[in-house]
């Protein structure tokens, strides 16, 4: 299996630790899509910010998460005269950090439809037309437009396609690889909620009814041989790491970063907890984030 990644470059990723990004642009262009993205990325996210508050904001996440903490801002045309102090603030360098402007952008028949598709007026379209809005909006930002660091014209771009483009542009080896999390339960007391594949371990022999194995669990060396050297039980391990890894490939294509795998055995304590180490450490191999959670290990 070849590692997982979200976009091919030839160049090496950009370092964000401390970074500021203010996330800004028309109306419908896909502002809350980014702003989820860079969130997903890591950053410290405020949308909606006045952007005369954008130091103070700055301030408080220095005192609060350090600053290496990335931070964006989404500021948009409702802020009106504030504009004027975002503008006023990059030009000085008076936050602090280095900054990035991003603007979304995208055709007004496109901003149209989106918008009708909505059903939600334009803020800047008072009792005239939408198009109105949209021409007092391109007006109002001209200038924020004219200085950004990066553009993006996302009319011929689906969500899926926009949180990419975000990822390549601010994203890290680390916070583009899937993280997974792998979860051994017992089904006695109910499937985990939150996972998005189940699988079943109690058609293997139960380590329970060996009494000199009862007592340990799925993390003891003799447990986990135990189950792995059992007929099919490694078969089915690198055949689903397989299957999980193609699904991840997907997962990142559509701008997922997170998958959760449920192992399940009757009490979570023997087989689902040794295939779900034996899981995570192939799923590791293959350089994904991966982490364990033993949920009913203890129980009994």
């Amino acid at each position: 299996m070849s590692p997982p990644s979200s976009a091919e470059s030839s160049e090496p990723p950009r370092e964000h630790a401390g970074e500021v990004v203010v996330v800004t642009g028309m109306t419908g262009a896909g502002r809350s899509t980014a702003a989820k993205e860079l969130e997903d990325l890591g950053y410290y996210v405020v949308d909606n910010l006045p952007p005369s508050l954008l130091p103070e904001v700055v301030r408080l996440v220095d005192e609060s998460r350090g600053k290496s903490q990335p931070i964006a801002v989404v500021v948009d045309v409702r802020s009106g005269a504030f504009f004027e102090s975002l503008q006023a603030n990059l030009a000085q360098h008076a936050i602090g950090r280095d900054t990035t402007l991003l603007f979304l952008d995208a055709t007004d028949e496109v901003l149209v439809r989106r918008q009708e598709a909505a059903r939600r007026p334009h803020p800047l379209q008072a009792s005239g037309r939408l198009i109105d809005g949209l021409n007092r909006e391109r007006i109002a930002l001209a200038n924020l437009r004219a200085n950004a660091d990066l553009a993006i014209d996302t009319s011929e771009l689906n969500v899926h396609q926009l949180t990419e483009r975000i990822a390549e542009s601010f994203g890290t080896p680390d916070t583009t690889r899937l993280k997974v999390t792998v979860i051994s339960f017992g089904f006695k007391y109910g499937i985990p909620v939150d996972a998005d594949f189940v699988a079943d371990m109690r058609w293997l022999p139960n380590p329970y009814w060996v009494p000199h194995l009862r007592g340990q669990t799925g993390r003891s060396a003799e447990v986990s041989d135990y189950v792995l050297v059992q007929d099919g039980a490694r078969e089915f391990v690198d055949r689903y790491v397989e299957l999980l890894s193609g699904v991840a490939q997907g997962y990142l294509r559509e701008g997922k970063r997170f998958m959760s795998i449920a192992i399940g055995c009757t009490g979570g304590k023997h087989r689902s907890v040794a295939m779900t180490e034996e899981i995570a450490r192939q799923l590791r191999e293959a350089a994904y984030d991966v982490g364990t959670v033993h949920r009913d290990l203890g129980r009994e």
